[in-house]
């Protein structure tokens, strides 16, 4: 059986969220109410609506409750400004709380009927008073959320090492498996400061990038593997992966000379795939 999606993202957030449309007409760029576990709360519409099989779905669709109108919107917009002034009165709390904590962010749905508090520690952090107080304070309910490097960067933003807004801030990278191999692939230094973010982390733009590098890598020749180019028989000494030309060693008892070849230029063994 095939049902009706539609994808929306929350404020600030960078995943994609299935709903049902619920009978609505809706577009790219819609704003619309959705019901959460935590309330009802605006998402923008990011992929417009779709057929897809039930059995796909990890969980029961929520509804979309109605097209956001200019009331909503203003609501929203005074309700995440209000949230964001908050921040150096969360901060003087939890430190006359003395508490081991990092506010990294305080954030509300668009009603204001919910706070959340991001936040980092290094240690477990008993926030039951804390809470109480915040509640007691701003009449609405509270959460605290302990967040990780990257979420900490998504949040506060930055640039990277190659002089662009950070990929986790863009939307990208949040959710991908980022590991050591990808940077193997691009043939990168290994050196951590030449491969990390902001966050301390692997870069995300190694698993983004990563896919374009394992297909280049199935059609290039091995480094240090003898290849036949028309110039005759030469040892591979490099590979550029994005302009795909073979740097090629000619060595003979009196001179050393390297040529650059096209990869088409070449012939050679093509590797094996692995099963």
């Amino acid at each position: 059986m095939q049902v009706e999606v539609v994808t929306v993202k929350f404020n600030k957030g960078n995943h994609g969220y299935s709903f049902s449309p619920n009978g609505f007409d809706l577009h790219l760029n819609d704003k619309v109410i959705v019901e959460t576990d935590k309330g009802k709360d605006i998402a923008k519409v990011t992929k417009e609506i779709e057929l897809v099989d039930s059995e796909n779905l990890l969980e029961p669709l929520k509804n979309v409750i109605k097209i956001a109108d200019e009331n909503d919107l203003k609501l929203a917009e005074q309700s995440y400004e209000r949230a964001e002034k908050l921040l150096p009165e969360v901060k003087e709390m939890v430190q006359s709380e003395n508490l081991d904590m990092k506010v990294i962010s305080v954030e509300s749905n668009y009603n204001f009927s919910r706070l959340t508090i991001n936040f980092t520690s290094e240690n477990r952090v008993d926030f039951r008073q804390l809470v109480k107080k915040l509640a007691e304070k701003y009449k609405t309910r509270i959460e605290l959320r302990q967040i990780g490097p990257r979420d900490t960067t998504r949040l506060l933003g930055g640039y990277g090492p190659c002089g662009r807004e950070c990929c986790c801030a863009l939307g990208f990278g949040i959710n991908d498996h980022v590991s050591i191999k990808m940077a193997k692939n691009q043939d990168l230094s290994l050196n951590p400061n030449s491969i990390s973010g902001l966050c301390g982390k692997l870069l995300c733009c190694l698993a983004y990038e990563n896919p374009y590098y394992v297909e280049i890598l199935k059609i290039m020749p091995k480094v240090n593997s003898i290849v036949k180019t028309p110039d005759g028989e030469g040892k591979v000494m490099f590979n550029d992966l994005l302009k795909k030309t073979v740097s090629v060693k000619f060595q003979t008892e009196s001179t050393s000379e390297i040529k650059e070849y096209n990869l088409e230029e070449i012939q050679f063994e093509k590797q094996k795939e692995k099963k």
